[in-house]
């Protein structure tokens, strides 16, 4: 039998209680065992799961029972979809207050639906459509970067199997810690060498998107404006050029008669952004003020709007 000494026993005791606050500081200071939580598509792909409401590193996060990062759809007032990937969707880095859709809808009373994820291409955000419909809403605003041109759906399996696509809550705070950013901090350098299958943001095809007519088809039948926004990433801004991938949007917008809003025409700068892509709080804000600038110039559902 083992025999414990006095000393033994409390740094033992000292280890539990450092665990123990730890654990507690990082579920309740940080919102770990709180992950956003996603759900697998058939149609889609994934999306993030319906009616979540919470606190993550800070900022607050709500999900409507459609998986849209809104409040529930109003039938009172008027709706506009607006569909994109993880530049309108924000993560938990951004709080839900801060996020261009919530902006768009405080500042004008014009509801923004956001229907959105994380490395979703126009195809996932048509098939969506398909699935759940159109909300009474009286436009579709698509936001894309040049990348999109070729992001379409897969379907290899992420939810459940990539740290950032959880399907469940962690037991353990320092669990999900480690798991989800430690281990993947640490071999960053093998991550990047890996395949499509564990880097669903890397899904390419040599397919222009089919979901941008899909998109166009939709609203066309609808009798609804459709409009893409092109959002810059930072080489974009800097050089004040779009990247020929980009052009390839425009160029297809163009032939197809399909209203283009390029972001390079809102003088965003490098202060707005967290990343080479992803907008911060500022960011967010410019892109809400972007979006009411050019929907009230071309009189497009906010010029029958009480502001």
């Amino acid at each position: 039998m083992p025999v414990f000494t006095n000393k033994t026993k409390r740094y033992a005791l000292i280890f539990i209680t450092l665990f123990i606050v730890s654990e507690l500081v990082l579920r309740y200071c940080f919102g770990f065992c709180n992950a956003i939580l996603y759900v697998a598509s058939p149609d889609y792909e994934y999306i993030v799961a319906p009616n979540q409401d919470g606190q993550r590193f800070g900022h607050h996060f709500h999900i409507n029972s459609f998986s849209q990062r809104s409040e529930e759809p109003m039938p009172a007032k008027t709706k506009i979809l607006a569909l994109g990937d993880s530049v309108i969707y924000g993560g938990v880095q951004t709080g839900q207050d801060s996020l261009a859709t919530s902006l768009f809808t405080a500042r004008t009373g014009v509801q923004m639906l956001n229907i959105s994820a994380g490395s979703w291409g126009p195809d996932n955000c048509a098939a969506y459509l398909k699935e759940k419909g159109l909300f009474g809403a009286e436009a579709i605003i698509l936001e894309v970067s040049g990348h999109d041109a070729y992001d379409t759906m897969n379907f290899l399996p992420v939810v459940g199997v990539l740290p950032s696509y959880p399907d469940k809550q962690s037991l353990l705070a320092w669990g999900e810690l480690v798991n989800r950013y430690v281990i993947p901090f640490i071999f960053k350098s093998i991550s990047r060498k890996e395949s499509a299958v564990t880097q669903p943001i890397r899904k390419k095809s040599s397919v222009f998107n089919p979901g941008l007519k899909q998109l166009k088809d939709i609203a066309n039948t609808a009798n609804l404006p459709f409009i893409i926004y092109l959002h810059p990433v930072q080489w974009e801004v800097r050089t004040k050029k779009n990247l020929d991938i980009s052009k390839e949007i425009i160029e297809w917008c163009a032939l197809n008669k399909v209203t283009l809003v390029n972001g390079l025409n809102y003088n965003f700068t490098k202060d707005d952004y967290r990343d080479i892509i992803h907008l911060n709080a500022k960011g967010q804000n410019k892109l809400a003020g972007a979006l009411q600038q050019y929907l009230e110039e071309n009189q497009i559902v906010l010029q029958t709007t009480k502001k």
